[in-house]
């Protein structure tokens, strides 16, 4: 709370203040404390708000000001207290280092001097009456008005009329009345409180920390002397370590907790299963930058996921089954130019709308564009079991992703016989890259979508169990026929065929 930013009627301002004589307050920061080692000027996040240990001030508190009741080990400024803004009933003042303090003003002084500044401001308001009666002054001076903090030199001929020939009228409310004779109008200006004066706008500095330096390459011992062992066969034997055992080297010496970062050692991080997501949690997610991220049935918000999307630039494999839409909509707003597959699988309330933002290109395109790239184009691999997709939203996404490889359908309501003629019609181009497809739990698929199957000559695998239509006869007559050779069937409904 700075004095300089309020008002004659704001509140003091609770801080303590500097002496700026003794010893300590002259000189200039050490740059070694960790008070130092904080502010942004030397490198760090500026989070304390402190000054350097050795410029703490000897004369602290031995102003004149007011103690302060409500906050422990704080007094008011002796500058807000004399200028009469102390919001609390004033205790006795601290007394200063020559003798004691000066009594504090009564009320009716604040009063009096309060109303002595606003008529020095209204005296300097200038007199806008006295342009618009410049063109009368010839014929009649005696009806000119001038301002009464007008210089000499302004006024006409060089002469300035008497004070009280002008005419004008000033009573105490702050209103200043013009005669009718000179054309002026009528003016009242109001007694405000007069807005405080600007500080002087310092030069800034923008001051950004120090580049991270680089890692080292070998390992120094409490001796003085390195490891023999360089970081590159170090990163091979932490390779074999889980997780777990990474967080506990990392917890060794600074120089392993570095290595321990690497994103090799890192390909896929989980973090299913819980219920809120930590920003210390998110930051360490960023610094590792995996190629895989499982944040299934978890309570990560859109914010949060549009943060880390942000970031991850490298993601390959994106794992959001079970999350709100509400979340996983801020995939419609990040960049994703490395994924390759997308599990959406038992995402609440998605409809067609909702799909449809997802498949199609961002709204931002190029005018003129020949080809739009939509968000899902290098997908290889998507999983949208148990979502109410319907024959609109496949059309989009055979579109929108034309190189998917495996599909997951499973547990999709109005997925049907359409359906499986859209997948494995000419035009699809699906029809040629599709290698696995689930369609388990589908209940409207019949025995007359078998033989459309036979279109896809890459198909290893096709799951079309708990199909209550579809008879375990004509999935063994697939499997004899297949496409180009015959499927094995494991399981009744599930047919597999080796590579």
């Amino acid at each position: 709370m700075s004095s300089s930013s309020r008002g004659p009627g704001a509140g003091a301002r609770r801080r303590r203040t500097r002496c700026r004589r003794c010893r300590a307050c002259v000189r200039t920061e050490c740059g070694d404390c960790h008070f130092c080692r904080d502010m942004k000027k030397f490198g760090g996040p500026g989070r304390m708000k402190q000054s350097c240990l050795l410029r703490q001030c000897t004369a602290m508190g031995k102003a004149e000001g007011v103690i302060n009741a409500e906050i422990p080990n704080c007094w008011e400024c002796p500058r807000c207290t004399q200028e009469g803004r102390t919001s609390k009933k004033p205790k006795p003042p601290l007394a200063s280092a020559e003798g004691p303090a000066a009594p504090s003003p009564s009320p009716q002084r604040e009063k009096l001097e309060r109303f002595k500044r606003m008529c020095q401001l209204l005296e300097r308001v200038p007199d806008t009456s006295s342009s618009s009666s410049d063109s009368d002054s010839d014929s009649d001076s005696s009806g000119t008005s001038l301002s009464e903090d007008e210089a000499p030199g302004e006024a006409r001929n060089g002469r300035r009329p008497a004070r009280g020939s002008s005419g004008e009228k000033e009573n105490r409310g702050g209103r200043r009345a013009v005669r009718p004779g000179s054309g002026g109008p009528l003016l009242s200006w109001p007694l405000g409180p007069a807005p405080p004066p600007r500080p002087p706008q310092l030069e800034r500095h923008v001051v950004r920390p120090p580049p991270r330096s680089p890692e080292p390459d070998t390992l120094p011992l409490a001796a003085g002397s390195d490891h023999p062992l360089p970081r590159a066969a170090w990163l091979r034997v932490f390779q074999h370590l889980g997780p777990r055992e990474l967080c506990i080297c990392m917890r060794v010496c600074r120089t392993w907790s570095r290595w321990c970062y690497d994103k090799r050692l890192w390909p896929r991080m989980d973090l299913s299963r819980r219920k809120s997501l930590t920003p210390p949690m998110l930051s360490g997610v960023v610094r590792r930058q995996p190629r895989a991220l499982d944040l299934s049935w978890t309570g990560v918000s859109k914010k949060q996921l549009m943060w880390l999307l942000n970031r991850l630039q490298g993601l390959q494999e994106l794992v959001l089954s079970g999350c709100s839409w509400l979340s996983v909509s801020a995939l419609g707003s990040a960049p994703l130019p490395a994924l390759r597959l997308l599990d959406l699988r038992w995402i609440e309330d998605v409809k067609d709308s909702q799909l449809r933002e997802l498949l199609l290109p961002p709204p931002d395109t190029k005018p003129g564009q020949t080809e739009s790239r939509g968000r899902l184009q290098g997908v290889a691999e998507l999983r949208l079991a148990g979502l109410e997709l319907t024959d609109a939203s496949l059309r989009l996404l055979l579109r929108h992703a034309p190189q998917l490889s495996a599909l997951d359908l499973s547990h999709c309501a109005h997925v049907g016989d359409p359906s499986v003629h859209l997948l494995t019609a000419p035009t699809s181009p699906l029809r040629e890259t599709l290698v696995h497809l689930n369609l388990a739990g589908c209940h409207r698929l019949t025995d007359h979508c078998l033989p459309l199957f036979r279109r896809c000559p890459r198909l290893r695998r096709l799951d079309l169990r708990s199909c209550r239509q579809l008879s375990p006869e004509a999935c063994a007559r697939l499997a004899a026929a297949g496409p180009p050779g015959p499927f094995r069937c494991p399981e009744e409904k599930l047919l597999l065929k080796d590579s």
